[in-house]
């Protein structure tokens, strides 16, 4: 039940902007696991949780991979180096990329593990990413929009 748990936190902070313990709390009791805030503050400290700002002044949970901090920055340098372009067809997010740079953008498009693409596929200088709704694809390409503008 604890794999469970941590694996819907994770999904939940990765869809949801959650400030505080107590909307974690909630979060998943809407979602059936029935949870103290002592609980969900045992499962922040295991997974290793942190709180980032957002936009509005606001934070939000997030998983803290510091090893992985360098990685995440190549990932960003490369799709800043292929990208070309993207757009939406309902849940399906097409990325054009620059010719034979389709593979290496889809591969860091999966390495950055956003929780909304389910998988990505890459032809020479296109990508086809399965997105989860409608809703998700439009968080991907923000997503998306402000990682390569930092």
């Amino acid at each position: 039940m604890k794999i469970e748990r941590h694996s819907k936190i994770v999904e939940l902070i990765g869809k949801y902007e959650i400030e505080t313990q107590e909307e974690l709390a909630a979060k998943l009791n809407e979602a059936g696991f029935r949870v103290t805030q002592a609980t969900v503050s045992r499962d922040i400290r295991e997974l290793k949780l942190t709180k980032v700002a957002v936009d509005g002044g606001k934070q939000k949970y997030v998983v803290l991979h510091k090893a992985d901090s360098s990685l995440n920055d190549k990932y960003i340098r490369i799709l800043r180096d292929g990208f070309v372009s993207m757009d939406m067809a309902q849940n399906i997010l097409v990325v054009k990329t620059v010719p034979g740079m389709a593979m290496a953008v889809a591969a860091a498009l999966d390495a950055l593990h956003f929780h909304e693409i389910v998988g990505c596929i890459a032809g020479d200088d296109a990508i086809m990413c399965a997105v989860r709704s409608v809703d998700d694809t439009i968080i991907v390409m923000e997503k998306l929009r402000r990682a390569m503008s930092v």
